[in-house]
């Protein structure tokens, strides 16, 4: 796997596509590749404007859908518009670290947007793509999981908000979520492969919205010296898109401590791969989105 670039993927001509966050950053690459190499792509974005501006710079055919995932009810209606099947769906928007916000219907925003806005969506998606003989779902993690913990006595930071134990707690929700569907799924029988990645460390926007302002100036010159390009910060997620996988696997870098190089299997922590806390997780997500997942009737 060492080496794996974009010049390895496989034509993906008739796979119809959606990323969310895809007007910048690692979203804005893995669309830009995947649609050079055949793909029909959804450019899912909060700002539309800004999705009709990245469309321009991808020389290739893609469609740009409004999308908030901060807001439920822009889910659904992104979800009710979608028509026909659906081959993949790449959950890669996010927030890292802001000051304290809440989602339209009150969450917390990292929580909310992460984690309760890609699960409803995924949820509501499903059945567009079980219509595909393959589907996959390509949910984009961080090594910062590892600090998480899932606090149910405080999911939505009430009591105490610190912004980086949340975008933790966000990042290891993505994980637990992205093993527990490929459970369900198995239990169904369905035929939908569920996998993660992460960027390691790559120079995106998410480095400049953080809750402080030193924080954020730190950060932009780290991301001028150390970090790898939002190119490179994308070819785990498109490996993770396109490459034959198993399900319930997790794609990083390579290089130390796995903040740059090239894509290859990594590990989770072990707190992802516990299955009594992605079970409980999962039925406070279903509470909370009002969103069921149905595997072509059987709801897992």
């Amino acid at each position: 796997m060492s080496g794996w670039s974009e010049a390895r993927i496989p034509d993906q001509t008739g796979r119809r596509v959606v990323v969310t966050g895809a007007n910048s950053g690692i979203g804005f690459h893995a669309a830009r590749e995947l649609a050079q190499h055949g793909a029909r792509v959804v450019l899912a974005v909060r700002d539309e404007s800004k999705g009709v501006e990245a469309a321009r710079e991808i020389p290739a055919e893609v469609e740009v859908h409004r999308l908030d995932l901060a807001d439920l009810d822009s889910v659904r209606a992104f979800a009710a518009a979608w028509d026909g099947p659906l081959d993949l769906l790449i959950n890669n928007a996010g927030l890292m670290a802001p000051p304290l916000r809440r989602t339209a219907q009150g969450f917390e925003s990292q929580f909310g947007t992460n984690h309760l806005g890609h699960f409803a969506l995924t949820g509501l998606l499903l059945g567009a793509l079980l219509k595909t003989e393959r589907p996959r779902v390509v949910t984009v993690s961080s090594v910062a999981h590892r600090m998480g913990r899932i606090r149910f006595d405080d999911l939505q930071s009430e009591r105490n908000y610190r912004p980086w134990p949340a975008y933790g707690q966000s990042k290891l929700a993505n994980l637990l979520f992205c093993f527990e569907l490929q459970r369900r799924s198995d239990r169904a029988g369905a035929s939908l492969t569920s996998v993660a990645a992460h960027p390691g460390y790559a120079a995106t926007n998410l480095q400049t919205g953080t809750s402080s302002r030193l924080q954020d100036l730190l950060m932009g010159a780290a991301n001028k010296v150390i970090a790898q390009s939002a190119h490179a910060g994308a070819l785990p997620t498109l490996f993770a898109a396109v490459e034959p996988l198993p399900g319930a696997v997790y794609i990083g870098p390579d290089g130390p401590g796995e903040m740059r190089g090239a894509p290859q299997l990594v590990d989770a922590a072990s707190a992802a791969k516990d299955a009594q806390t992605a079970a409980a997780l999962w039925s406070v997500s279903e509470e909370l989105t009002g969103v069921r997942f149905d595997f072509g009737g059987a709801v897992a």
